[in-house]
Order: C-alpha cells, then sequence, then structure tokens
C-alpha cells in the first residue's frame, strides 16, 4: 500500500510539475504535458532507486535520456500521428523528427538534478518505519 502511495504522489509531482516548467519556459503547455511529466517523474523515482550507489552524473545522464524518450514518445503520438502540433524543434539543432533536440537533452539532464538530490531523501522516508 505504501508503494501505491509513493507512486502515485511521484506521478502527481510530475504531472504538475512538468506542465508547470512549461509555463514558465514558454508561457504555454497542453494537457498531455501533464501525463508526460508523471510517467517521467516515476522513471526519474526509479532510476534514482536503481542507481542510488552510482554516480550523480550516471543518474543525470540516464535521467535526461528517459525524459527525452518520453518525450519523444508523445511527440511521436500527439505531434506527428495526431497532428496536434503541441511543440515543434525542427529549428533547433540537433533535432529527430523536430520532436526531440540534443540542446533540450542537455537541458533535461541538468532540470533533472534537483531531482536526483531529493529522490534519496524521499526514498528514506518512505521506507523508514
Amino acid at each position: 500500500m505504501k508503494k501505491r502511495r509513493t507512486g502515485a504522489s511521484v506521478f502527481l509531482f510530475g504531472a504538475l510539475g512538468y506542465p508547470a516548467l512549461e509555463i514558465l519556459w514558454r508561457g504555454d503547455t497542453h494537457p498531455t504535458m501533464s501525463l508526460a511529466g508523471g510517467i517521467c517523474a516515476l522513471l526519474l523515482f526509479l532510476i534514482n532507486r536503481r542507481l542510488a550507489p552510482g554516480s550523480l552524473p550516471l543518474r543525470l545522464l540516464a535521467s535526461g535520456a528517459a525524459i527525452t524518450l518520453t518525450e519523444l514518445a508523445f511527440g511521436v503520438i500527439f505531434n506527428l500521428a495526431l497532428g496536434l502540433d503541441v511543440w515543434d524543434y525542427s529549428s533547433l539543432p540537433l533535432h529527430l523528427f523536430g520532436q526531440i533536440c540534443l540542446p533540450y537533452s542537455l537541458l533535461w539532464c541538468l532540470l533533472a538534478l534537483p531531482f536526483c538530490l531529493l529522490c534519496p531523501r524521499r526514498r528514506k522516508s518512505v521506507s523508514a518505519p
């Protein structure tokens, strides 16, 4: 039961935080970004749980990759297949189908830092009796 509550709270954190970041960054968001944010938060939580003994740079790279791959999946589904045009990175360097690009992938690694630093503390508080 505790694991479900933890998963739900992590998902909710991402579902609220990801669109909030988008609104701060570009002034707009889309409802699908709540789902993407929740999924990203769960992935980051799992990555940091598995790689906790590992180095921080490895956790940051893995977290950035997870966010980028989630963004690619959502972009292919919602932008390319359904034509919602939520975002388009075609004007940015080193992009893939206009859905992901190297500059934002690196930014995701950096933005994952607070999550990576807080995640071990959250895990300890969850496993405490």
